[in-house]
């Protein structure tokens, strides 16, 4: 080989060896910035999260909603005693109440009230209701629902607004009546519009709301 072509053949060379050459530095250089020091901490012991639970639940008091009413005249008044629980593990609160009529309409609403079937509702707190003689026992009475027609309960309406403690018990005495009215009934001929003879089927219920959020630091 002479020496012209030994110079011609390095120069040719020449050109892909600096590439090789740059092409290695640019690769130490590039691993050298983004080589880094990282450091993690973690809880050994995994935090647990629960929900909380809302539950209502209803069982009657000697006489309740499952005994039917019957015959009633103008005037009458029947008590039935029911136990609302909260059994969840969330206080409740916002206790309301809601009664579905359906049937005779003049037991419902005449118009002006003053004939069809009304509901109000006591309380007994820190006793129990005696369902023979209608006492608070142990406790004491009060109202939470003042005599209201059929009709106004059509839609919910307050009992309890305040508080209802988780596995607390809400001793309630709900009232039907049929209001003191005259009626004449002529030859065996009730008149127009007439209460007697009349039914309704009543579903009565009740709520509560989850306790207000909280945000808690401990």
């Amino acid at each position: 080989m002479t020496k012209h072509n030994a110079d011609r053949r390095r120069s040719a060379w020449r050109p892909l060896a600096f590439a090789a050459v740059g092409t290695a530095t640019l690769v130490a250089m590039g691993t050298g910035v983004w080589a880094t020091l990282s450091a993690t901490a973690t809880n050994t012991t995994p935090e647990q999260v629960t929900s909380g639970t809302l539950k209502l639940t209803m069982a009657n008091n000697g006489t309740g909603f499952s005994q039917n009413i019957t015959n009633m005249a103008p005037g009458d008044v029947v008590n039935r005693y029911v136990d609302l629980t909260n059994g969840g593990t969330l206080d409740g609160q916002a206790l309301t109440l809601q009664v579905a009529a359906t049937g005779s309409p003049q037991l419902v609403t005449d118009g002006t009230t003053s004939k069809a079937l009304r509901v109000s509702v006591m309380q007994c707190t820190g006793g129990t209701w005696n369902a023979g003689t209608g006492a608070c026992t142990g406790g004491t009475a009060s109202s939470v629902l003042a005599a209201t027609p059929l009709s106004g309960l059509a839609s919910a309406v307050s009992l309890l607004p305040g508080s209802f403690a988780s596995g607390g018990t809400t001793r309630l005495q709900v009232s039907v009546q049929l209001p003191d009215q005259a009626e004449t009934t002529v030859n065996g001929v009730a008149p127009a519009g007439t209460i007697q003879g009349q039914s309704v089927s009543l579903t009565y219920t009740f709520n509560e709301t989850q306790r207000n959020a909280t945000t808690t630091n401990s």
